[in-house]
């Protein structure tokens, strides 16, 4: 079987890789897709021990099981079902879920994986292949923590610090849930443009910070757009951080320091949102297409993820 392995340095190695031995309550999947994540980029940099890739939808390859011959994606926290968490509701946060699918067991940039039952999410008929990853990270997890947000601001003008794959699933899901007028802050133009074809208007950092937001969404994960969302978020305000890094430093100065104002940070989503998650990419389907604009298999992996680490790509997938 092939799979792809970072080897550090930005490069991708393709190799034979032994097929997976689903254990108990474990099933074969068959890759069918898995799409390229931002957060993909810190074990490219540094080389990784499994498999990477966690936004993996496939086919069930286990006759006899109830499961078999269906679609399904890959959720990523292998969570218990049993701990508090998870009985609220919570099996994001499960405090027993020391795996997570594509960063300690083996991920979808290979032929097929082994996937805990409990992780499997079942796609509707009317979703297409191409799409079914957005379900994940792009509209769930920036779903549920703009939920969390509209707690704390119900509705009113919004800024995205970003607009990498997350930001954009961000300003759709704030247009969504009716935010408006929509700011982006994002340095690369393939991406800027985008996100104003969504209806966003972009604004030069300088402008960006001499305006106050009610709601400010981190996406980019580089300590200057967070230095930004603490100082442009209005008094009263929110901030939900979704990117992601290594470490961060912010600075306290007085913008930051004279105010009251939320901060969220937001990890994945609950198993139970992934009804109402199809519901978005249902009523917004024509946007969430245009996000998915390549795709390659093993031969041109290395290529894909050269081009997404440029900013040049969105959403692409890999398509083993």
């Amino acid at each position: 079987m092939k799979g792809a392995r970072f080897v550090g340095e930005g490069r991708i190695a393709i190799e034979r890789v032994a097929p997976p031995q689903p254990g108990k309550g474990e099933v074969l999947l068959r890759v069918t897709n898995c799409a390229l994540c931002g957060s993909d980029l810190r074990p490219l940099r540094s080389g990784w021990p499994v498999t990477p890739g966690h936004e993996i939808l496939g086919r069930v390859d286990q006759p006899g099981h109830a499961w078999h011959g269906r679609r399904a994606l890959v959720y990523i926290p292998v969570f218990c079902g049993h701990c508090e968490d998870c009985r609220a509701g919570n099996t994001h946060v499960c405090r027993n879920a020391t795996d997570l699918m594509g960063w300690q067991r083996d991920g979808g940039y290979a032929e097929a994986l082994a996937v805990p039952e409990q992780c499997l999410l079942p796609v509707p008929d009317d979703i297409p292949d191409r799409l079914a990853p957005l379900l994940l990270d792009t509209i769930g997890t920036t779903a549920h923590g703009l939920r969390l947000a509209q707690k704390v601001v119900p509705r009113g003008e919004a800024l995205v610090l970003g607009a990498g794959p997350i930001g954009l699933g961000a300003l759709l899901v704030l247009r969504g849930l009716g935010y408006a007028p929509i700011f982006v802050v994002e340095p690369g133009d393939y991406r800027a443009r985008f996100a104003e074809s969504l209806g966003a208007t972009r604004l030069k950092p300088a402008n960006a910070a001499a305006r106050r937001f009610p709601l400010v969404v981190e996406a980019s994960g580089k300590d200057p757009a967070r230095q930004m969302a603490f100082e442009v978020v209005a008094p009263n305000g929110a901030i939900v951080q979704f990117g992601e890094s290594d470490a961060w430093t912010i600075t306290e100065n007085k913008a930051i320091r004279r105010k009251d104002f939320s901060i969220l940070r937001s990890f994945y989503f609950p198993i139970g949102d992934h009804a109402a998650n199809i519901d978005l990419l249902r009523a917004h389907r024509a946007e969430y297409e245009r996000l998915v604009d390549d795709q390659a298999g093993f031969d041109g992996l290395q290529d894909l993820f050269d081009a997404f680490k440029r900013g040049e790509k969105l959403k692409p997938l890999f398509v083993p």
